[in-house]
């Protein structure tokens, strides 16, 4: 187990600034960022024995774009519940972040909105928070075609959001 700390230590060290400055593009916030980089480092270490091989930073990468998909829906429902509101008028701090998150998730739905329908729609079923059969029924297309257009969905937004915020 200390051997695999020791290693996945020189893996954070060489990825670290790569899977913060994507974390960054997506949630234009450095706190947010940080935060996001962190999750995706210990959703990682807790998930090595999943690692079945390949590029070691794809697979990070594809940790950190689902972080702050997480991120983004935890953001998106606080904003619609007012959460946010419950923040203390002193808190400056959380004020600013609770602005940043508002103009990402317009900046999200922008994006989303320049997807083409099936993936645009998969992904916002998915962001409810519904299953993949849930999704097939909802849309008519076969669970092949969700997964498929989910997938596609969200390289296009991820894609798309390196472009706007790069």
């Amino acid at each position: 187990m200390h051997g695999d700390q020791q290693y996945f230590r020189v893996l954070f060290d060489r990825h670290k600034r790569r899977v913060y400055l994507a974390c960054k593009v997506f949630l234009q916030d450095a706190n947010a960022a940080e935060d996001a980089t962190q999750e995706t480092f210990l959703r990682a270490f807790q998930n090595l024995n999943r690692f079945s091989g390949g590029h070691f930073g794809a697979w990070l990468t594809r940790i950190a774009r689902n972080v702050c998909i997480d991120a983004w829906r935890r953001r998106r429902r606080q904003a619609e519940t007012g959460e946010e509101h419950l923040v203390s008028v002193g808190d400056k701090h959380s004020l600013e972040d609770a602005a940043a998150m508002r103009a990402a998730a317009a900046k999200l739905r922008e994006e989303m909105a320049k997807l083409p329908e099936h993936q645009r729609r998969c992904l916002e079923l998915k962001i409810e928070g519904h299953s993949y059969e849930e999704m097939a029924a909802m849309t008519g297309l076969p669970l092949a075609a969700v997964k498929s257009h989910l997938q596609n969905g969200r390289r296009m937004l991820w894609m798309q959001m390196e472009k706007v915020l790069g």
